[in-house]
């Protein structure tokens, strides 16, 4: 039943609100011009190379689009079949690894998850390569408990991470790195994964070589992976310790959960190995220098897996499950900020107020599922909690898309008058939606514009003057 719900929460509102943020009409764009061109090697933006991320995504929304799918749907439809898609893969193979309840834990956490959630609704390239990449890792599971394996299941990991290195680069092949050390006496085993590693991966990699040359290398490798790690020139410098809050918020409501945390729970040989990449995974990615809360989303799936075998395994739980529940409370005040939040960043924020009874509702049902655990009722506890996280999830849907909704209906309005428009002081994420949108780039205003129509940023609204 949670797999069915969980599934109506993914896929409800796809259409609801237009393109959200800078990356998401870029990809988008790139992905419709694949399909429009028929290049499938080359990425462009407005007929011109763009080589920040492998094309797994754009291919998928070529594909959706060639299928006739929408400017909202053909983005963003594959990235949450593929973020659904993994719950369910999920739930399977922690099943087989632990049992059925720590299987039922784990889900409800990983598919209830706010942030694990929120990237399934946006065509970016975190989803798809923590999808592949975790998959994998999931997979070798079999030889970090001891076990023998098979030849297929390596060469199932292998494709899967070949799949990852196509979604996002060299990224999982850094995370993959711990996974060496178990499988060390299984060496044809690791060259199995890594030769279909590169038969999926590579072919992509050496023909967009092959046709762009120094400028594919030089963009690709050296800017969006080497700089973007160790320079601060891509402007997204944070702290060493911003990754910690933010895994801690990736994993609302079940935040809580973390004081389950035993060291008793990582006896089992593939809890300890989870531990341990989740501090490579976390280290690694607080060592770099450009940080933005996307890039962690490969370490949800893991850190639901620890948190609900935590749960599942855990001789008292009714404080955190509790707190859990009870923390849903804030979702209404989470769909109040949201759109402003999507505008001008969270810090700069107004507050305007929120849903007062959707608080006192939220919180009174808090109630049930502590009402339950009182009761030894665990399970049903466990699962009352996770259908109220989908609901405030849904919640946050319904009462929040909408409201982000300011670029598209802009278009509609203005579409016949945008021949020969300039921007000027438009913001950047307008400017990639409103240009996703019509399908070209539009110029910036300069001073010999004076008599040319325009479209003027005014705080968060868009005018065209004639």
């Amino acid at each position: 039943m949670l797999l069915v719900v969980l599934g109506a929460v993914y896929f409800y509102g796809l259409t609801t609100t237009g393109a959200l943020g800078p990356d998401e009409p870029r990809y988008a764009a790139i992905g419709r011009a694949m399909a429009h061109t028929g290049d499938w090697v080359t990425p462009r933006l407005w007929g011109a190379p763009w080589f920040e991320k492998p094309p797994a995504l754009y291919w998928t929304t070529a594909l959706a689009t060639k299928a006739g799918l929408g400017p909202e749907l053909a983005p963003r439809l594959p990235v949450t079949i593929l973020g659904f898609g993994f719950i369910v893969f999920f739930y399977f193979i922690v099943r087989r690894e632990f049992g059925p309840t720590e299987s039922l834990y784990a889900t409800a956490v990983l598919g209830t998850s706010v942030l694990w959630a929120a990237y399934s609704f946006v065509a970016v390239t975190d989803v798809p390569m923590s999808v592949f990449f975790c998959a994998a890792l999931l997979l070798s599971f079999e030889w970090i408990s001891g076990g023998k394996g098979s030849n297929m299941r390596a060469l199932a990991a292998g494709a899967l991470l070949g799949l990852a290195v196509l979604s996002k680069g060299l990224v999982p092949l850094v995370l993959w790195a711990p996974v060496v050390w178990p499988m060390r006496r299984r060496l044809s085993h690791l060259a199995l994964i890594g030769g279909a590693c590169l038969a999926i991966a590579a072919p992509w990699y050496i023909e967009c070589t092959i046709r762009n040359g120094r400028p594919f290398i030089d963009e690709f490798f050296w800017k969006h992976h080497f700089a973007r790690f160790a320079s601060a020139s891509l402007q997204h410098v944070k702290p060493f310790w911003f990754y910690v809050p933010v895994l801690l918020g990736a994993l609302f409501p079940w935040t809580p959960l973390a004081l389950l945390l035993r060291p008793g729970l990582f006896r089992d040989a593939r809890l300890r190995f989870t531990a341990i990449w989740l501090l490579y995974a976390l280290v690694f990615f607080s060592a770099s220098r450009n940080k933005l809360p996307g890039y962690i989303i490969p370490l949800i799936p893991l850190a639901s897996l620890v948190f609900g075998i935590a749960l599942g395994w855990a001789r008292k739980t009714r404080l955190p499950l509790f707190l859990c529940a009870l923390a849903l409370m804030l979702a209404p005040i989470a769909a109040a900020v949201l759109p402003d939040a999507l505008l001008v960043g969270f810090s700069r924020t107004p507050w305007r107020g929120f849903d007062g009874p959707w608080v006192a509702l939220f919180a009174l049902a808090a109630v049930v599922p502590l009402w339950l655990e009182l009761r030894s009722r665990r399970t049903e506890a466990l699962t009352v909690t996770a259908l109220l996280a989908a609901s405030a999830l849904l919640y946050i849907k319904i009462a929040a898309l909408p409201a982000t909704d300011r670029i598209r209906p802009f278009y509609a309005q203005h579409a016949n008058w945008l021949d020969a428009v300039c921007l000027q002081d438009v913001d950047r994420d307008a400017r990639y939606q409103l240009q996703y949108y019509a399908g070209r780039e539009f110029p910036l205003c300069s001073a010999a514009d004076k008599a040319s129509p325009k479209i003027i940023g005014v705080g968060p609204k868009l005018v065209l003057l004639d």
